[in-house]
C-alpha cells in the first residue's frame, strides 16, 4: 500500500520501549502515522493483517512469536491487487553479529535505545523505498527469506530449523524419495503443493509457508506467495506485455511470475 500518508504499526513488548520510539518517530518522521502497536508477535502478525501499513517496526526478543517469526508470517500474508508487504525494521539490542545480517538492505535495523540520528538514517531509508515503489529501479538487495534465516541462526543457533534434503511425495500410485536438490521449483494452490523436478511431477500436502521456512533461502528463492523457484533453475527473467516479470525454468517450459512483493529480486528488470 503507497499511500498518500504513510502508516506504521509498531511492536514492542516493552511499553516504554513503544513509548520512547513513537516520540522519535514524531521527531524523524512526522507525517508518519502510528496506527497501532503490538505488545508481541501474535498481535504483531495480525493487526499488520488488519491496518495494512507501509512499514512496520518489530522488536527482535518478543514472547508468542519473535520479531523473526512475526516477519516470515508477515511476508507471507495474502495481496490484493494494489496492496504491498510492508517495510520491515527490526529493533535490537544486539549489536556485532546480528547487525551484520542486515549489511545487504533486505530489512533494516535500529539499536535500543533508538537515538534520533540513528533513526533517521533508517526513516531516509525507508521513506526512499517506499518512493521508488513501483518503479523500475525499485527494491535490491537479498532475498527477506534469507536475511531472516540469518537473523534466526545468528541470533538462536539452536532454533535453526534444519534443511530439507529429501521431498516424500506422491507420483501416481507411488511415494517417492525426490532430492531437493533435482528440484525446479514448487507451486502451491489451496490444497497441494506441486513438486516439479525435470522428469517428475509430484504433489505434497506441505505448504509453501512451510517449506519456506526447512528450505534453504540461497538455493531456493520465494518469488511469489505460492512459489519458490531454484536459483540454479533460473533460466532468465524476462517481462511480459503488462510489464510482470516472469521467470524462465532451464530445462523446463514452465514461466513463474514474479508477484511485486518479490521484483525486487531481480533488480534492474
Amino acid at each position: 500500500m503507497n499511500a498518500a500518508v504513510p502508516r506504521a504499526v509498531l511492536a514492542d513488548d516493552e511499553r516504554l520501549m513503544r513509548e520512547q520510539l513513537r516520540a522519535r518517530l514524531a521527531e524523524t518522521w512526522p507525517e508518519l502515522q502510528i496506527v497501532a502497536e503490538a505488545r508481541n508477535g501474535r498481535e504483531a502478525v495480525d493487526l499488520v493483517a488488519a491496518q495494512r501499513p507501509d512499514v512496520v517496526f518489530l522488536d527482535i526478543r518478543m514472547p508468542g512469536l519473535t520479531g523473526v517469526e512475526a516477519a516470515r508470517e508477515i511476508a507471507q500474508l495474502p495481496l490484493g491487487p494494489d496492496e504491498w508487504l510492508p517495510e520491515i525494521v527490526f529493533i535490537t539490542a544486539y549489536d556485532q553479529y546480528a547487525v551484520q545480517a542486515f549489511e545487504q538492505g533486505a530489512a533494516d535495523y535500529v539499536l535500543k535505545p533508538a537515538e534520533r540520528e540513528r533513526l533517521q538514517l533508517t526513516v531516509d531509508r525507508i521513506r526512499d523505498r517506499l518512493a521508488r515503489r513501483g518503479t523500475p529501479d525499485e527494491g535490491g538487495g537479498v532475498p527477506l527469506q534469507k536475511l531472516l534465516h540469518e537473523l534466526a541462526t545468528r541470533l538462536e543457533p539452536g532454533r535453526a530449523p534444519p534443511r530439507l534434503r529429501w521431498i516424500q511425495a506422491g507420483v501416481g500410485s507411488t511415494i517417492q524419495m525426490i532430492p531437493i536438490d533435482e528440484v525446479l521449483f514448487f507451486i502451491s494452490d489451496e490444497k497441494y503443493t506441486r513438486v516439479q523436478t525435470a522428469r517428475v511431477e509430484a504433489l505434497i500436502r506441505k505448504p509453501i509457508k512451510e517449506l519456506v521456512e526447512e528450505l534453504d533461502p540461497a538455493q531456493f528463492w520465494q518469488i511469489h506467495r505460492s512459489t519458490l523457484v531454484s536459483v540454479q533453475a533460473i533460466a532468465e527473467v524476462t517481462r511480459d506485455f503488462r510489464g510482470r516479470q516472469i521467470v524462465h525454468v532451464k530445462g523446463h517450459p514452465e514461466q513463474l511470475e514474479v508477484s511485486r512483493s518479490y521484483a525486487g529480486l531481480f533488480k534492474g528488470m
